[in-house]
């Protein structure tokens, strides 16, 4: 249920990055049997329309243009992608709580970031702050799943 909560907290400073994760681990069946997120995740296309927007969300967070994450539009981002990434790495009899979690840590995190970005970027700018929000979301995020996925399953051997 940590990694649920800390999926969440991800997706408080980079909504996309943590569903981006859970469809790259599902489509490549790297999740436990048992895990909570939707089937959806596990398409290739999905999988790779998450990581798509992950990445558009990491370069347009440098723009002068970005809005907040704490308007309304970024925040119901936040709460969605947070609750399925977080049912995602649970047990499917616990995504209910998981995702509660999810949306506990993508709320909590989205204020706290936002107001350390800010300090951050009033020191040192918009760009190279983001870059290092970059770091320590990617960074955070391997971390986050490389505990709640599975190997990937050997290659069959021929006879």
């Amino acid at each position: 249920m940590l990694r649920s909560f800390l999926l969440g907290a991800i997706a408080g400073s980079r909504s996309m990055t943590p569903l981006a994760a859970v469809s790259d681990a599902a489509h490549k069946r790297t999740l436990p049997a048992n895990h909570g997120g939707p089937r959806l995740l596990a398409n290739p296309l999905v999988a790779a329309l998450t990581k798509a927007l992950a990445a558009g969300e990491l370069a347009g967070d440098k723009m002068e243009t970005a809005p907040d994450r704490v308007v309304a539009p970024g925040m119901a981002a936040r709460i969605i992608t947070g609750a399925i990434a977080g049912a995602s790495v649970a047990p499917r009899n616990q995504r209910k709580l998981a995702a509660l979690l999810g949306v506990a840590g993508a709320v909590g995190a989205a204020y706290v970031t936002f107001d350390l970005r800010v300090r951050a970027m009033r020191r040192w700018g918009q760009k190279p702050t983001g870059l290092v929000e970059d770091a320590l979301v990617l960074g955070a995020t391997h971390l986050t799943m490389k505990g709640a996925t599975l190997p990937p399953a050997p290659p069959p051997r021929s006879a």
